[in-house]
């Protein structure tokens, strides 16, 4: 009998947060094993509530949401977003611009699949979501990774972006705030973003999910404030993350600029709405009340709130362990720390953490899985609270000192 293979498209996708590491993490907890998984960015398991409010509205509209809704969006969400973004300077942004989906994740794929041929380019950050890796090589492009500085502050190197520019380029995405690093691009870098898309008449997809979990005084700017008119601009965003409903799938994208001059893709984005008949209902009723009401947000992201005491905490931890470094986050919910080559010669990263994990039990990701370059990274989620991130971080110091 013939085998029975994964198609050829997905020769070249990874997904590395939820990889063969999950699997090892999985077949040790099967064997007995508590497993402490800082390797996903989920609020829920670590007594992180979604607001009272939000519930309650979704349950409110349980009995009216059993049919499929327009395949766009329900009217008072796709309004509730627009609303938003006016109220953030984007006062030409209406109703129509907006697409919710099933979180950010399929609203990426889905741009991707309108927008993409074969043999596209598409300008990603490294390191980056890699999803967006994932999704332009399943859409039959090929990404291309620019280098993030981290000698300053995880900013995009600018010149790195104008080097890898070719005529087969057609799409530079902006994740800002970062995942994994917790960068925050300031008005220099963002202005610097668009002028390179507006003079290479590329389309910018902004990546923004963690727009509210900033620290100090970092500030968020959206991309499409400054691409203006003559930018394609498409805005990536949700509830997941600032309002700690991973679970409900509640994204959006909202499209601003020469929209005249997109009409034949944007045809296409709304085929592949259709296609997928509609956004989860139910979730969509929690939008409104989202934008429009308290944000709780703040709650956690100043002095004293569990985000950012986190936050600073892991990071302080880190750059106390001898041969780490750490970039402080600006915001995200995630530290990105360097192990020194010089100290650490680590040539497998992936096996480094599979090592950590089978040895400590506490599940992280490997820097390649985000397609950095070199394997002297690892990402760690700063949602335990403190006594378990200080007890994690003291079991990955205890571990690193076998290996240096």
């Amino acid at each position: 009998m013939r085998q029975i293979v994964q198609s050829r498209k997905l020769q070249h996708v990874r997904y590395d947060v939820r990889g063969p590491i999950l699997v090892e993490a999985q077949r040790l907890e099967a064997e007995g094993h508590k497993i402490l998984k800082l390797n996903i960015g989920n609020p829920a398991p670590f007594g992180f509530e979604a607001p009272e409010a939000i519930v309650a509205d979704m349950v409110h509209s349980l009995p009216d949401s059993q049919g499929y809704s327009d395949s766009r969006g329900i009217y008072s969400a796709r309004t509730a977003v627009a609303q938003y973004y006016q109220s953030r300077g984007l006062i030409d942004t209406n109703v129509d611009d907006v697409y919710i989906g099933n979180g950010v994740s399929e609203l990426i794929s889905m741009v991707l699949q309108a927008f993409i041929d074969d043999g596209n380019e598409v300008l990603v950050p490294a390191p980056d979501y890699p999803l967006w890796t994932g999704a332009v090589s399943l859409s039959g492009g090929t990404p291309v990774h620019y280098r993030c500085d981290e000698e300053n502050g995880w900013d995009p190197d600018l010149a790195d972006i104008e080097a890898k520019i070719t005529p087969n380029t057609q799409a530079l995405v902006v994740i800002n705030p970062n995942n994994p690093t917790g960068a925050v691009y300031s008005e220099a870098t963002v202005k610097g973003l668009v002028d390179i898309a507006r003079r290479h008449q590329l389309v910018i997809f902004s990546d923004e999910i963690y727009e509210k979990i900033l620290f100090d005084d970092a500030t968020h700017l959206h991309t499409a404030a400054y691409a203006g008119d003559d930018v394609l601009c498409l805005t990536f965003s949700g509830l997941s993350k600032a309002y700690r409903v991973c679970g409900y799938r509640a994204g959006w994208v909202m499209i601003s600029g020469p929209k005249h001059l997109a009409e034949d893709f944007l045809e296409g984005l709304t085929l592949l709405a259709n296609m997928r008949m509609c956004p989860n209902v139910p979730a969509q009723h929690a939008i409104q009340t989202a934008l429009g009401g308290y944000q709780s947000i703040n709650e956690y992201i100043h002095p004293g709130g569990r985000f950012y005491e986190q936050s600073k905490a892991a990071w302080r931890q880190l750059n106390e362990i001898p041969g780490v470094s750490c970039v402080e986050p600006r915001g995200a919910l995630y530290c990105f720390p360097k192990l020194d080559p010089d100290v650490y010669h680590i040539k497998d990263d992936e096996q480094f953490v599979i090592d950590l994990l089978r040895a400590k039990k506490i599940l992280v990701t490997h820097g390649t899985g985000f397609n950095w370059f070199e394997p002297d990274h690892f990402r760690l989620v700063t949602l335990p609270d403190l006594e378990v991130l200080t007890e994690a971080i003291g079991r990955i110091g205890d571990f690193l000192t076998t290996l240096r």
